[in-house]
């Protein structure tokens, strides 16, 4: 599947230069036309020299250095990449793509390319555990770029642990799987039903309850359910956030409107995802006026919510039931517990207060749970890129019989 693909290769320094060196080989060898790009690090464990002989190209290492006329070289690369793989990427790298640096012309073919980057670090365990790395991935991760984990094991440095750029084999198998086309889409003929974003419990025409939910994960699923060829309806509550192409939405307001949006489309869905955080309680009386100010405290009372993801698990016949468990403590507990008391097939679950997950972050960490007790615990990662891996875990769970021309 990488016959005539235009992988990119940018290369940092580091001591696992020479993994990228056989990375080059064997990308070579499944039939992908590689190009390189070295630092002045790189260059200091490698001879460019080496990378040619194994790309068959000339080895970029200078911005300045135009040998063709005719085109403008870190402008040209950009356009020709499929791919662009950084692989080592250094923390110090990495720290200039996060600030949007470009002064080589590895970070300036970065900013020129339109192609998808994905990064493979390789450092020390504590560089990659310090806190200025993280937020640095984190910042790419918000910006769309894809990592390849390093692995565990012995460093150059002596250390044992995370920091080991991940071995040639597997990530050719990475780009191979990225460049394979399926013969259809994995959801075609599916109807997938997803709730996001906060509701609103209206007190007076000026002031509601509501919560931190931005709707981000939310959209997230339903953009990657319609890409993976679902028939999506998406339930809002309300956000800021741009609408999803061809996605059918259903505004809405409380936790009663979502909750009747939610059985009206509950019965054709195949697959049914809430992701809304809504409402546990809402106010008694909603005043036709503004309430005025008063002294002395102020009462309100509160009557409790339909509880949607239990009523749909009490109505589940073909569906599967997906849930989300926003927790801050005893989070695994708090998301079994929910799976059995709601007839879920499965949850997502996450520690809202951990670094990089949350509501309103381009980022989430999440363990999906399903309810045969099974567990995969992801990494930190776009909500984008999380939004494919709960679908691709649901689908798993979708009876084949119920596929539709």
């Amino acid at each position: 599947m990488l016959q005539s693909k235009n992988i990119l290769l940018g290369v940092s320094g580091g001591i696992a230069v020479y993994k990228a060196a056989a990375l080059t080989s064997k990308l070579v060898q499944a039939g992908a036309n590689v190009r390189v790009i070295m630092t002045e690090s790189a260059r200091e464990f490698v001879s460019p020299l080496t990378f040619q002989a194994l790309s068959r190209h000339e080895v970029y290492v200078d911005t300045f250095k135009e040998n063709n006329p005719k085109v403008i070289a870190h402008i040209d690369v950009a356009d020709w990449a499929d791919l662009i793989l950084v692989a080592p990427a250094t923390a110090h790298t990495i720290g200039k793509m996060a600030a949007g640096l470009a002064d080589d012309m590895l970070t300036t073919t970065l900013l020129a390319s339109t192609a998808p980057v994905w990064i493979a670090p390789a450092m020390n365990v504590h560089m990659y555990d310090h806190p200025a790395v993280k937020r640095n991935i984190r910042t790419l991760y918000e910006d769309g770029y894809r990592f390849i984990e390093p692995s565990e094991g012995y460093l150059a440095c002596g250390y044992i642990g995370k920091g080991r750029l991940e071995e040639p084999e597997k990530i050719v198998e990475h780009i191979r799987a990225f460049f394979e086309e399926p013969k259809s889409l994995p959801l075609s003929g599916k109807k997938v039903v997803v709730t996001a974003g906060p509701t609103r419990e209206v007190i007076d025409p000026v002031r509601f309850f509501t919560n931190r939910s931005s709707g981000k994960m939310g959209y997230a699923i339903a953009e990657a359910a319609q890409q993976m060829g679902a028939d999506v309806t998406l339930i809002s509550g309300p956000v800021s956030l741009t609408e999803p192409n061809h996605v059918h939405v259903v505004h809405v307001e409380s936790a009663e409107d979502m909750y009747q949006a939610a059985l009206a489309e509950y019965e054709e869905a195949d697959l049914f995802i809430k992701s809304a955080a809504v409402a546990d309680y809402t106010p008694v009386t909603s005043y036709p006026h503004k309430m005025k100010k008063q002294d002395g405290a102020l009462e309100i009372e509160f009557t409790r919510t339909k509880d949607i993801l239990k009523e749909l698990g009490k109505r589940k016949e073909h569906q599967v039931l997906v849930g989300f468990a926003a927790e801050t403590q005893d989070v695994e507990y708090y998301a079994k517990k929910k799976i059995e008391s709601k007839h879920l097939d499965m949850i997502v679950a996450n520690n809202v207060t951990k670094e990089g997950a949350g509501f309103a972050t381009d980022t989430n960490v999440a363990a999906i749970i399903k309810a045969d007790g099974t567990t995969k615990e992801l990494p930190m990662m776009s909500k984008k890129d999380l939004a494919f891996e709960i679908l691709k875990e649901a689908k798993q769970l979708l009876p084949k019989e119920r596929d539709r021309a």
